[in-house]
């Protein structure tokens, strides 16, 4: 049975905006009277949550399988208990980052088969609708996340050339599956940012933006 919900997900590097252009799509959306489900990775789960503080927050973060586990499971009761029913009951999810995310920042110390494993373990084989990978050069995205004053989390305080290798792995993604995931630039103004997406959904996906100034 094919869900009625539609799913897109938010992916890039630390600092791109993610959270920024969730939000105002997410105001489009309502604007034009969809239900619209609004969540996150790691998390959107209490569970997931908690496994989001793990990961992110410990002093010594965990060795890289053990990394990989810990997100299938975070994942695997995010989609059971928030995605799935969502998209049942005919909603659009938008999530700030999913499986991409974890290909491209897990992909640096396992291989692409382990990888992919655990992927699947998490999601039972759920694949976004639409991707759209807010591309930003590493250097400009981790100043934009040093602007926000807060602590950096364990991936944030890994050093440049790890973070420039996400980006090739997320680009690797886009050109691997140009018809789900959508490169939009996001080294500009974020209401930019925002008319490009808005333009991406209502050409790649039969969701109507009547109406919310698309």
């Amino acid at each position: 049975m094919i869900d009625p919900g539609f799913f897109i997900t938010f992916e890039g590097g630390e600092g791109a905006g993610k959270s920024t252009q969730i939000r105002l799509l997410a105001e489009t959306l309502r604007a034009a009277g969809h239900e619209v489900v609004l969540t996150r990775e790691p998390g959107g789960t209490p569970l997931a949550e908690a496994i989001r503080g793990l990961l992110l927050n410990a002093g010594e973060p965990p060795e890289a399988m053990t990394q990989a586990l810990l997100f299938a499971a975070a994942r695997h009761d995010h989609v059971s208990r928030v995605i799935r029913p969502a998209m049942r009951a005919g909603q659009i999810v938008l999530c700030d980052r999913f499986t991409d995310s974890t290909r491209a920042y897990q992909g640096e110390a396992l291989a692409e088969d382990a990888l992919e494993a655990t992927i699947l373990l998490g999601t039972s084989g759920l694949v976004p609708d639409l991707t759209l990978l807010l591309d930003l050069p590493p250097e400009a995205g981790l100043g934009r996340a040093r602007q926000r004053g807060v602590a950096g989390d364990a991936f944030e305080r890994a050093d440049l050339g790890f973070h420039a290798r996400v980006r090739e792995r997320f680009l690797a993604l886009a050109r691997r599956e140009p018809d789900r995931i959508l490169v939009v630039d996001a080294d500009r103004p974020a209401e930019a940012v925002a008319a490009s997406i808005r333009a991406l959904v209502a050409a790649h996906s039969a969701i109507d933006l009547a109406g919310a100034g698309a």
